[in-house]
């Protein structure tokens, strides 16, 4: 009230002054003051002015003005933050901003219990949401780890609430979730005992709600531990403790319960769950289990009734019409198009798929054994298809009959099948041309193969496997070049057409461009890991480029896959040795010999190995091994007998010397060192291994007289020409007839010379051992691929089918 300005008692009129007013307000007389226009002609008015208290017209002062200590009354605004008891110099600070900022707030007491109880709650979430995060990232081992630190940090938070004597209000939430976690690592890391005991803690403990369903992941475990007893037991408990509110969850433990007796074998037990599950809640699953076990049992009428039950299970999705646009609105096909590949339409194609998967594996199993026969139970299966909701599967069923006739062997009826599709629906039709073309280019009947190999590119020209087989036919007819366009034409359409890209490789090889067709294998090595004969063909392709290192790598890598490989071990073989590494060589030769002892050509590479180390003794096995292979080639008889006499067994090689003269008489070299033996023997029949020496070179000397004498009479018989005098036509039937002759006498051997006889070698006067130094090794080993082995028509072009 001190700054309240009273009216005193000598005033006598309260309002007079009201109708002065300050001579600075007259806007009349602003032309006529020359301070005004002063300040509007100049920068005189721009001057900061003079703080001076206004005041009313009449000299009074204004409302909440200060004057000689005073203010008058504000009492109409102090609802917005005004106040009449204003100091001299105080600032409006209605918010109170000047007072500065917030005292910081007051620090939390760390060391009291229940401070400490909840960090430590805090970092076991923390620990179990990393065991989780870790084990959805695939590290399972961490994920155990903080499984196991998280219970430790658990334990120590009980210890801590028991101490502060807080016990009763121990988090169960928290204690059943670490115990969990922990447990649902140990299954993940294969510790099924450790597991199995940590959920028996938690079952036990009754303070748990809804435990007894975790006899569920115990059952799984006993399952996974092949112990199917125990398994149905746990999930028979965990059956009774659920409710039948939760009937999915029951749904899953009883098929659980079949599945389980069918690895044990009791498919009536088995029938029995499937069956209640069928009457409740059918679904794919289960029906095609269901047809299992009648087949297991050989219930024929059953599995009818089976697979009518599955065909007719709901997929529980929507028409694939709403995706097609109706009209032209832009709004609608925006929506169609954004719908069209989203989360819930590949779930709805990938149940679709899985549905047609379970009907067709169905179908292929029970169509043999329904009927009388598996055409008349294809047919019976066809049927029931067509009046289903899976009408087009009616086609793939009948391709899977022809299909089983190409199993059969039975081509014909293949064929007629296949032929009934010529009048269907472009889709099938391609198929089924597609499949005859194979079929008929298996047969190597080039020219229907490549009619209907048309036929499936005009019905659909984007179909790799047509075009990929229309290559085949250009390719046997070596037109590489087309060939490879095709190929190339399949690989447009399908990226991942193994077979064109195998097929092309190929082609490339065949024109020569070796480092285009190594481009195509290396491709393809990248899709097919652990295809050997990519692998092969990779190598084979370095070794053509004159890289045997590169060569002996991939070899090695293919050894990895194949082991048992003889070729290939071979091949390494050979490889070393031309490198000039004996050992390496003659390793990988044995391990071809060990798998494949009847390639002659590692056989004769060890055998001369041996000789060359002088351990003839070692080679006799191998050209022992030679004579049973090729019993007619007189040389293997020979190099055994001259490594025995060269090991020093004399007496062996005599013995068998004489059974190689008697199964070829005629061998002048077995004569020869009959002779030489027996005269270094001291024996009485060197004599007659001499005469006989002598008579066998007489025929031999004259045999060649013959073949010479021949030879000539057909050359002089060429040049004289066909024309020519009577007496010229006598000479040359007698020509002719000792050119028969000569022919008679060169293409058949004596009585007792073998027909595969070796040409004989002209041997000195004086002995020369055949196993001497100028015997040859042979540089390979390997099996040499031939241009049908080559080719990938039947392994690589095979899986043409749909």
């Amino acid at each position: 009230m001190e700054h309240v300005h009273l009216a005193a008692e000598d005033e006598d009129d309260l309002y007079s002054g009201y109708n002065d007013y300050n001579p600075t307000f007259d806007a009349e007389e602003l032309d006529n003051d020359a301070g005004f226009q002063q300040a509007v002609r100049t920068s005189h008015g721009r001057r900061p002015p003079s703080r001076v208290p206004l005041s009313s017209s009449m000299g009074r002062p204004m409302t909440g003005a200060v004057q000689d200590g005073a203010a008058r009354p504000m009492t109409a605004v102090r609802a917005a933050g005004y106040s009449s008891a204003v100091a001299r110099g105080s600032t409006f600070d209605p918010l109170g901003q000047s007072k500065g900022p917030a005292p910081p707030l007051e620090a939390k007491n760390e060391d009291t219990p229940e401070e400490k109880i909840k960090i430590m709650e805090k970092k076991v979430n923390d620990l179990i949401e990393e065991s989780c995060l870790a084990h959805s990232r695939g590290d399972l081992q961490l994920a155990l780890d903080k499984a196991k630190e998280a219970g430790r940090k658990e334990r120590a938070l009980v210890r801590q609430r028991e101490q502060t004597g807080t016990a009763d209000a121990i988090n169960l939430d928290l204690s059943y979730s670490v115990l969990f976690n922990l447990a649902n690592q140990y299954d993940n890391n294969g510790m099924y005992p450790e597991a199995l005991n940590t959920y028996q803690v938690i079952v036990k403990n009754k303070m748990f709600t809804n435990a007894g369903r975790l006899k569920v992941n115990m059952a799984n475990i006993y399952f996974k531990q092949k112990n199917y007893a125990k398994a149905i037991k746990f999930y028979r408990m965990a059956l009774d403790q659920i409710s039948n509110v939760h009937k999915e969850m029951r749904i899953k433990i009883m098929q659980n319960i079949g599945v389980a007796f069918i690895r044990m074998g009791q498919y009536s037990d088995a029938i029995t769950s499937f069956e209640h599950i069928m009457s409740e809640s059918p679904n794919l699953k289960t029906g095609f289990n269901l047809i299992l076990c009648y087949y297991a049992i050989g219930d024929r009428e059953r599995m009818k009734r089976s697979f009518q039950k599955l065909i007719s299970v709901p997929l529980g999705i929507d028409e694939e019409d709403k995706y097609i646009p109706a009209n032209d609105d832009p709004h609608t096909n925006m929506v169609i198009e954004a719908i069209k590949n989203d989360q819930l339409h590949q779930m709805e194609r990938e149940r679709k798929a899985l549905a047609e998967k379970f009907i067709m594996t169905a179908a292929k199993l029970i169509a043999p054994v329904i009927e009388s026969s598996f055409a008349v139970g294809f047919d019976w299966c066809v049927d029931m298809v067509k009046s289903s909701v899976y009408v087009e599967l009616a086609n793939d069923l009948e391709l899977s009959k022809a299909i089983t006739y190409l199993r059969q062997r039975d081509f014909n009826q293949a064929a007629e099948t296949l032929k009934t599709f010529e009048k269907k629906d472009s889709r099938v039709k391609s198929a089924a041309a597609t499949n005859l073309s194979f079929l008929y280019f298996l047969e190597k009947d080039h020219d229907q193969a490549d009619h209907y190999a048309n036929l499936a590119m005009n019905a659909d020209h984007y179909n790799p496997a047509a075009l990929v087989n229309k290559g085949n036919v250009i390719f046997v007819r070596e037109d590489y070049v087309k060939a490879a366009e095709f190929y190339k034409e399949a690989l447009r359409n399908d990226s991942s057409c193994t077979e064109g890209l195998y097929n092309l490789g190929l082609a490339y090889k065949r024109l020569g461009r070796l480092e285009d067709a190594l481009d195509c294998f290396l491709k393809l090595h990248a899709i097919l890991r652990n295809s050997s004969q990519v692998m092969y063909q990779i190598a084979n392709l370095y070794e053509m480029l004159e890289d045997p290192h590169q060569a002996t790598e991939w070899l090695m890598q293919l050894i990895s896959i194949t082991p048992t490989d003889p070729h290939i071990l071979a091949k390494l073989g050979e490889l070393y040795d031309n490198e000039g590494d004996k050992s390496q060589a003659f390793q990988y030769y044995s391990e071809s010999y060990r798998y494949f002892p009847s390639n002659i050509e590692v056989i004769e590479w060890l055998a001369a190995y041996y000789i060359d180390t002088e351990f003839c003794e070692k080679a006799i096995k191998y050209f022992e091994r030679a004579t049973l292979i090729q019993p007619t080639q007189v040389k293997w008889h020979l190099m055994v007998a001259s490594c025995y006499r060269r090991s020093g067994n004399y007496q062996k090689a005599l013995e068998t010397y004489k059974e190689t003269h008697r199964r070829f008489p005629e061998n002048v070299e077995c004569l020869r060192f009959l002779v030489r033996l027996s005269t270094d023997m001291g024996l009485k029949d060197a004599q007659d291994y001499a005469t006989k020496l002598k008579k066998v070179e007489k025929m031999k000397e004259i045999r060649e007289q013959r073949v010479k004498s021949g030879r000539e009479s057909s050359a002089r018989t060429r040049r004289e020409g066909s024309a020519g005098s009577d007496s010229g036509q006598s000479s040359h039937g007698t020509s002719a007839k000792g050119e028969r002759q000569g022919i008679k006498l060169r293409a058949l051997p004596g009585s007792s010379e073998p027909y595969e006889a070796s040409p004989q070698r002209d041997i000195d006067a004086s002995y020369v051992d055949p196993l001497g130094p100028q015997l040859e090794r042979p540089k390979t080993a390997a099996k040499k691929h031939t241009e049908e082995d080559e080719f990938a028509d039947e392994e690589y072009m095979n899986d043409l089918l749909p």
